[in-house]
Parts: C-alpha cells; sequence; structure tokens
C-alpha cells in the first residue's frame, strides 16, 4: 500500500519548522494574530501579510509556504479584496495522519483524530 500524495505532501509541509509553526499559529488565530481591518482570524482565516511579518521572511517566501501547505491540503485560502486569507483545514492534517498510521503501523492501529 502506497502513501496518497496529499500525505506525501503533508510530509513535505511538515519538514519545515516555518511551515509547522505556520501551522500551530493558524491553530488558534487569535492568540497568535492581531485582529485584522479586513478579514475575520476565526471565520475567514489570517491575512497572508500578517503571517509573513510574524515569520519574519519575505513575501515570496512566505507565499511559497503557504502554496505548500495549501498544495498538502493543510490550509484553505480565500480572497477579500486584494488580500489572501488562510484558515487551518484541520480535516486535511487528520486525513494525513490516518493514511501515515495506516501505512506505517497497520490498520489494526487506532487512527488519529483531531481531539487533544
Amino acid at each position: 500500500m502506497a502513501l496518497s500524495p496529499s500525505t506525501l505532501g503533508f510530509l513535505r509541509a511538515a519538514s519545515n519548522a516555518n511551515r509547522l509553526m505556520i501551522l500551530e499559529w493558524l491553530r488558534d488565530p487569535p492568540r497568535h494574530f492581531s485582529p485584522q481591518v479586513e478579514g475575520d482570524l476565526v471565520e475567514d482565516g489570517v491575512c497572508l501579510g500578517a503571517i509573513v511579518r510574524k515569520l519574519g521572511v519575505s513575501q515570496p517566501t512566505g507565499t511559497n509556504h503557504m502554496r505548500i501547505l495549501s498544495d498538502a491540503g493543510l490550509v484553505a485560502s480565500k480572497k477579500i479584496g486584494t488580500w489572501v486569507f488562510f484558515r487551518l483545514r484541520e480535516d486535511g492534517i487528520s486525513s494525513a495522519l490516518s493514511d501515515l498510521s495506516r501505512h506505517l503501523v497497520g490498520a489494526t492501529q487506532p487512527t488519529f483524530s483531531n481531539r487533544s
């Protein structure tokens, strides 16, 4: 049984400390980001500009990180005006972790859930 393309994308995305930090921030945006003029932090997501500033990287680097996370199904994007906002996709993370668990541990092992 081979890993799904989305799980391989998850592994690529999770292999970078900055991308892992972004996922952690997006898990609780009000805790990690100031209120925005446009878009609600929880409903619409966090503006790319705020992520780039907090991460301390250039806009192209931030855009590349978000593209990798989006391609892996770990974040969803939403455009409002000229701004792009990102939200965490817990279902994408859970799906990739479950696939990885089935592949490495076996189908008889419990799968991951988004419950803490």
